[in-house]
C-alpha cells in the first residue's frame, strides 16, 4: 500500500509539471480558482422572459436568445459588478422562491413592489411605470368601455401578478391563472377566456405579431408605484450597487433609449 501510494504521489506531482508547462490557456486561467488564478465573478438574473418588450425570446444570429429593456438593464448592472450575466428563465410565480433561496441573485421581469412581495423579497428604488390594458378578441373590443362592462368576464391572468390582483377585484370575474402570457394569447383566440388585462407595452407587442386581438377602450383602476427590481432579503450591498446603475441609466436617458429599441425589436 505504501509503495501504491507513493507511486501516486509520483504521478500526481508529474501531472502537475506538465499542467504548468503549458497546460492552460490564457483564457482558462483567468477563470480558474486553481493556483490563486483570478475567478470570474457570475450574477444569475431570474426573469420570465415572455413579456415583450421587458424580456422576452427571439431568434438573433440564428440562435435562440433572451432579450428585451429589462434584460439591458441587467447587463449594465453585471458590467458595473464587473461580473458575467447569467439568465435563467421560468414562470413567474416561480420568481421569488428562486430568488430567496439564492439559486438567482434578483429579478428583473415588471415586477411591482407591492407590500406582499416586500414582506419576501427587498426592492431596488423604481425603474419603469407602464399603464394596464385590458386585451379582448378584435370582435369584442366595443363591448368593453368601463370597469362596469367587466363584470362576470372571463379572464385569462398571469399566475402571481398585479394583473391577478387587478382581475379578483373586479365582481363576477371567472379567472383562468396561467404561467405564460403565450397560454393567455392562446386561451382568448381559442374563446376559452373573454379578456386578459397585462401591461400596456406588453399588450402591443404582442398585437403587432397577433391578429384577431385588441386593445379594449376601458383602462383598469389600480394605483401602482411601478417596476423595480427584487433582491434576496438583507442583501443591502446588492441594493444600493443595483441603484446605483439605475440612478446613472436614468440620468444618461439609457432606460427610455432601452425601451425604444427593444419595442422595436419585437416587431422584427
Amino acid at each position: 500500500m505504501k509503495k501504491w501510494g507513493v507511486l501516486t504521489v509520483c504521478l500526481i506531482l508529474a501531472g502537475s509539471l506538465l499542467a504548468g508547462c503549458g497546460g492552460k490557456n490564457a483564457d482558462q486561467a483567468s477563470v480558474s480558482d486553481n493556483g490563486g488564478s483570478k475567478t470570474e465573478k457570475t450574477v444569475v438574473l431570474g426573469t420570465s422572459a415572455d413579456f415583450p418588450p421587458y424580456e422576452f425570446h427571439k431568434m438573433l444570429d440564428g440562435k435562440d436568445q433572451i432579450v428585451g429593456f429589462d434584460i439591458e438593464i441587467a447587463k449594465q448592472i453585471a458590467a458595473d459588478m464587473g461580473a458575467k450575466l447569467e439568465v435563467k428563465d421560468m414562470d413567474f410565480d416561480a420568481l421569488l422562491s428562486e430568488l430567496s433561496s439564492g439559486r438567482v441573485d434578483f429579478v428583473i421581469s415588471g415586477m411591482t413592489p407591492d407590500e406582499n412581495r416586500k414582506k419576501e423579497v427587498d426592492f431596488s428604488n423604481n425603474y419603469y411605470k407602464a399603464q394596464q390594458a385590458v386585451v379582448v378578441r378584435e370582435a369584442d373590443k366595443d363591448k368593453y368601455k368601463t370597469m362596469k362592462s367587466l363584470e362576470g368576464v372571463s379572464f385569462g391572468i398571469q399566475t402571481g401578478s398585479i394583473q391577478e390582483d387587478i382581475a379578483k377585484s373586479i365582481p363576477g370575474a371567472k379567472i383562468t391563472g396561467l404561467g405564460k402570457i403565450n397560454d393567455i394569447i392562446m386561451q382568448l383566440n381559442s374563446n376559452r377566456v373573454d379578456a386578459s388585462i397585462m401591461e400596456k407595452p406588453v399588450a402591443e407587442a404582442f398585437l403587432k405579431n397577433v391578429k384577431g386581438l385588441a386593445i379594449a377602450d376601458v383602462v383598469p383602476e389600480y394605483k401602482e408605484d411601478g417596476y423595480a427590481i427584487g433582491i434576496k432579503k438583507g442583501n443591502t450591498e446588492l441594493v444600493e450597487q443595483i441603484n446605483k446603475t439605475l440612478d446613472r441609466l436614468k440620468a444618461e436617458n439609457k432606460i427610455d433609449k432601452f425601451v425604444s429599441e427593444a419595442s422595436e425589436l419585437v416587431a422584427k
